[in-house]
C-alpha cells in the first residue's frame, strides 16, 4: 500500500525581501515517509521549518526541490485528501458552532439538512452535543478548539494535518483534548502528522516522533518508533518508566538543538 504521505528530499529556500537580501533555506533535504493510519509527531527547535513542513504536505507551499506524494500520486496543488487544523483561531466569529462545522461540507454543496444532522452528531463526538448555537466568543478556548476539530474532521479526510492545535490551552484542558483527539483517531486511524514543541505531548500521542535540527537548512536528525500501549491516556502514560525512557533517549538528540535554536533567536533580538 503506498504511503500517506512521502517527501523526497524535499528543500524550501525563500527569496530575501529585494535584491541586497540574502535569500532563506528553511529546510533542506528531507526525506519522511508516513503509512496509512499513522500517528507522527515532528518535534524541533522554534524556527527549524515544523510548519513549513506541513505546508509543503498540505499543498499550500510548493518545495523548491524535491518531490510529494499523497499515496502514492504526485501532489499538485492543494491537497484535497488532508484536513488542516491550525494553531491560531479558525473558527468564523459570525457562524455559530454548528455554523461553523458544516462550512465545509456547505462549500461542497451538501443539502443543508443533512449538513446539519451530521454537524450535530460531530458535536456530540466531541463533547459539544448541547452547545451548536453557541457562538465564538460564547466559548472557552476549550471548547472552540472541540470545534475546530469537528470542523476539520466532518470532512472525513484521509490525512489530518496538525499545527501546535493545543498549545494555547491550559494544561488540563489539553490533556482533555489530547485524549479526545486519540479516542477519534483510533475510531477511524487516520493518518496524522502532528506538529508540536511539547515533547510529552509527541510521545504520548503518537506512534512515531521524528526529531528535525535548528534551523537554517534544517533536517531530520532522529526517529523514534513509541511503542507505549494503545489505547493510551495521555496523563497516566506519562508516569510510566517506559514514557521517562523514551523521554530520556529523545531528549538526549534534542536538547542541543533547542540551545542553538534558542541561542538563535536571542542573536536576531539583540
Amino acid at each position: 500500500m503506498a504511503a500517506a504521505i512521502e517527501l523526497q528530499q524535499v528543500d524550501c529556500t525563500f527569496a530575501g525581501k529585494d535584491a541586497a537580501s540574502p535569500s532563506y533555506t528553511a529546510v533542506q533535504g528531507v526525506s519522511l515517509t508516513m503509512a496509512d493510519g499513522e500517528f507522527v509527531s515532528v518535534v524541533g527547535p522554534t524556527g527549524c521549518g515544523k510548519s513549513t513542513l506541513l505546508n509543503v504536505a498540505a499543498g499550500l507551499l510548493a518545495p523548491s526541490r524535491g518531490a510529494v506524494h499523497i499515496f502514492g500520486e504526485p501532489l499538485q496543488g492543494l491537497n484535497r485528501r488532508a484536513g488542516y487544523m491550525f494553531q491560531t483561531e479558525s473558527l468564523m466569529p459570525w457562524r455559530s458552532a454548528r455554523d461553523n462545522v458544516l462550512a465545509g461540507l456547505q462549500f461542497r454543496g451538501m443539502a443543508l439538512d443533512q449538513a446539519h444532522s451530521l454537524a450535530d452528531d460531530w458535536l456530540r463526538r466531541v463533547g459539544l452535543g448541547g452547545f451548536g448555537d453557541r457562538y465564538p466568543h460564547q466559548m472557552s478556548g476549550g471548547m472552540r478548539k472541540r470545534v475546530s476539530l469537528a470542523q476539520t474532521l466532518i470532512l472525513d479526510p484521509d490525512i489530518i494535518l496538525m499545527d501546535e492545535p493545543f498549545s494555547a490551552l491550559d494544561i488540563q484542558t489539553r490533556q482533555l483534548m489530547e485524549n479526545e483527539l486519540l479516542a477519534l483517531w483510533q475510531s477511524r486511524k487516520k493518518a496524522v502528522l502532528f506538529i508540536t514543541h511539547d515533547l510529552d505531548e509527541a510521545i504520548a500521542l503518537s506512534d512515531r516522533v521524528v526529531i528535525l535540527s535548528a534551523g537554517p537548512a534544517s533536517r531530520p536528525i532522529g526517529e523514534f518508533a513509541i511503542d507505549l500501549p494503545r489505547p493510551r491516556d495521555v496523563a497516566e502514560v506519562k508516569m510510566t518508566p517506559e514514557f521517562a525512557r523514551l523521554h530520556r533517549a529523545i531528549w538526549e538528540v534534542l536538547r542541543d538543538e533547542v540551545l542553538k535554536g534558542y541561542q538563535q533567536q536571542l542573536q536576531k533580538i539583540a
